[in-house]
């Protein structure tokens, strides 16, 4: 017994050591942004609005991120992180989820990549957001309408994702599972995307499909940015979407929008983008971005299937204060015809000016 009591306090003092000198760390994070905007035709009587809503480019948000070293370049990693509505203090979504963003654990190697379970944001996502769309896609309706049909998807529930960095090439994989006895593809996801880098050019492309109840959601991308210099990139590409499930044409929808009296089971969408980001001076950049989408087997206002074009352009300038707040102000265009018709709250067309601030911490 005195054997045994003597190796297990050994042991413990082992263990405690190695905590000590542990390398491992919890972050506080976040941003708040919020604007003022003015908007036309934000009804059937096509009357403008002026009211605070969320920022251009980044809901506001706020999480807990870590990381413990476990030796051998290795480290155990989590994230959890909420969204929220500045202008309310209300969490940012309809089912007042508390980690709508993120919440997931996983481990880290620095040679073979990340490996991460839970509610995530998609590897199309991952790439739009921070590398390849000129407004990290938007928050305007009128900035990231393009991506309205794939906006239920951008996160998944019960998922396993790998991203992984070797020489140039960018690697995500995930995997959603759907839970859904008898049938392990229903409600599942799956998707990919590879990008290369060389020089200032970045490329990449990448294909995600959701299931909901045996009906199929895809989404397909190809993407470029080129960096003529530091001060200066210009960004480019495709977005196809095919939807089986019905929901694209009511997630196409702004809030005011007329009812639809059904619901495409095969509606297409070719979207296009181009864009420029220039740092004019230190504290001040400028980014110029154009979005057009030609739709397919849409539904139409009144009644039947048809197609529709859309096209938007949005200019914006950000002025930093500090290397933690800036300022920004910005001027959007949009304007539809056909299956886009029944989008829009009032007139085929909105013009939109907005103020904001966002501060990160």
């Amino acid at each position: 017994m005195k054997k045994t009591v003597t190796t297990l306090g050994a042991a413990l003092l082992t263990f405690s050591g190695s905590a000590a000198f542990a390398q491992s760390s919890v972050t506080l994070y976040g941003l708040v942004d919020t604007t003022v905007r003015y908007l036309t035709n934000t009804n059937s009587a096509n009357d403008s609005t002026v009211a605070m809503g969320e920022g251009v480019e980044t809901p506001s948000r706020f999480g807990l991120k870590g990381s413990e070293d476990l030796g051998g370049g290795t480290s155990a990693v989590f994230k959890l992180e909420s969204q929220i509505q500045l202008w309310s203090g209300k969490l940012d979504n309809s089912s007042d989820m508390l980690f709508q963003r993120n919440a997931y654990v996983g481990l880290s190697n620095t040679q073979y990549g990340t490996l991460t379970l839970g509610r995530q944001q998609t590897p199309f996502f991952d790439v739009m957001g921070n590398i390849y769309d000129p407004l990290t896609v938007g928050d305007f309706w009128q900035d990231s309408w393009i991506y309205n049909p794939v906006g239920p998807y951008l996160f998944t529930n019960s998922s396993v994702k790998y991203v992984g960095d070797f020489s140039g090439l960018h690697l995500e994989g995930m995997y959603g599972f759907g839970g859904v006895a008898g049938s392990n593809g229903e409600n599942s996801m799956y998707g990919v995307t590879v990008s290369y880098q060389i020089a200032g050019l970045s490329a990449d492309v990448g294909f995600q499909q959701n299931d909901v109840s045996g009906k199929k959601f895809n989404v397909l991308n190809v993407s470029a940015v080129y960096a003529f210099a530091q001060q200066l990139r210009l960004l480019g590409g495709w977005v196809h979407s095919q939807d089986n499930t019905g929901q694209a044409d009511l997630d196409m929808q702004q809030a005011g929008a007329p009812q639809l009296s059904l619901q495409s089971s095969n509606r297409i969408d070719d979207a296009f983008y181009v864009g420029t980001q220039w740092q004019a001076t230190p504290p001040l950049a400028i980014t110029l971005a154009g979005y057009y989408d030609h739709a397919r087997n849409a539904a139409m206002l009144g009644d039947g299937l048809g197609v529709g074009i859309n096209y938007s352009a949005t200019l914006l300038a950000e002025y930093s204060l500090s290397k933690r707040t800036e300022v920004y102000g910005t001027v959007d265009f949009s304007r539809g015809n056909g299956a886009f018709l029944a989008d829009y709250p009032g007139r085929n067309n909105q013009t939109g000016v907005a103020i904001g601030i966002r501060n990160i911490f």
